[in-house]
C-alpha cells in the first residue's frame, strides 16, 4: 500500500473513531446538563430559607462593622440608656449599673456571634437539604425554619443588650424577650433535628 492509500486509511479510522465518540458525549453532556438543572430546581424550592440565612450573616457581618466604626457611639448609647435612670432603678448604685452595661455590650457580642455562626449552619443545612429528593414539603419547611430561627435568636441578642440598661438588668431584658427567644430557638433546634432524620433516610432508607 501506497503512502498516499495509508493516509487514506487513517483518515477513515479518524472519522469513524469520531462517529462513534461523539454520540456518548452529547449523551453524557445531556445528562450533565440535566443534573444541573435538577440541583438548582430544588434549590429553588428553598429559596426562602436561603434568602433568610443570607439575611441573618448579612447582619451578623453588619454588627462586625459597626464594632470597628462606630463601637465607642454603641457603648456610650447604652451608658446613657442607663444613666436615665440611676435614681430610680439602680438607687445610684453606680458598680450596679456599670455591671449591668457591661453585660448588655456583651450582648451586643453575642448578637454578633450568634448571627455569623447560625447563619452560616443554616446555610450549610440548606444546602444539604437541596441535595436530598425525598419529602419536598418537609424540606421547604425546615429550611425556612432554619433560616427564621438563626435571624430571630440573633436579634434577640442584640435586642437583650439594648433593653437591659433601662430595665436594670439582663435577666429582666431577656424575660420580657422570651416570645422571641423560645420560639426562634426552639424552631433551629427542630430544623437542625429535621436536617438529620431527612439526611438518614435518604441516605441509608430511601432506595431511589
Amino acid at each position: 500500500m501506497g503512502t498516499r492509500g495509508k493516509v487514506m486509511k487513517s483518515e477513515i479510522i479518524q472519522s469513524r473513531l469520531r462517529n462513534e465518540t461523539r454520540p456518548a458525549y452529547k449523551i453524557t453532556l445531556k445528562k450533565g446538563n440535566a443534573v444541573i438543572h435538577d440541583y438548582f430546581y430544588q434549590v429553588r424550592q428553598l429559596w426562602i430559607g436561603i434568602v433568610l440565612a443570607l439575611l441573618t450573616l448579612f447582619y451578623g457581618f453588619g454588627m462586625g462593622a459597626a464594632f470597628g466604626v462606630v463601637e465607642d457611639g454603641l457603648k456610650g448609647s447604652i451608658k446613657a440608656s442607663a444613666q436615665e435612670v440611676y435614681g430610680s432603678v439602680y438607687k445610684n448604685d453606680r458598680a450596679e449599673m456599670t455591671k449591668v452595661t457591661d453585660k448588655s455590650w456583651s450582648y451586643f457580642k453575642r448578637a454578633h456571634l450568634h448571627a455569623n455562626g447560625m447563619g452560616a449552619a443554616a446555610l450549610m443545612m440548606t444546602m444539604v437539604l437541596s441535595l436530598l429528593k425525598p419529602f419536598r414539603v418537609v424540606r421547604t419547611v425546615t429550611a425556612i425554619g432554619l433560616g427564621a430561627g438563626a435571624l430571630g435568636y440573633s436579634i434577640f441578642w442584640l435586642l437583650a443588650g439594648m433593653m437591659a440598661p433601662g430595665l436594670g438588668g439582663t435577666g429582666a431584658a431577656k424575660a420580657s424577650l422570651v416570645w422571641l427567644a423560645a420560639p426562634s430557638g426552639g424552631i433551629f433546634v427542630a430544623g437542625t433535628v429535621s436536617v438529620i432524620v431527612v439526611f438518614v433516610w435518604s441516605v441509608l432508607v430511601h432506595k431511589h
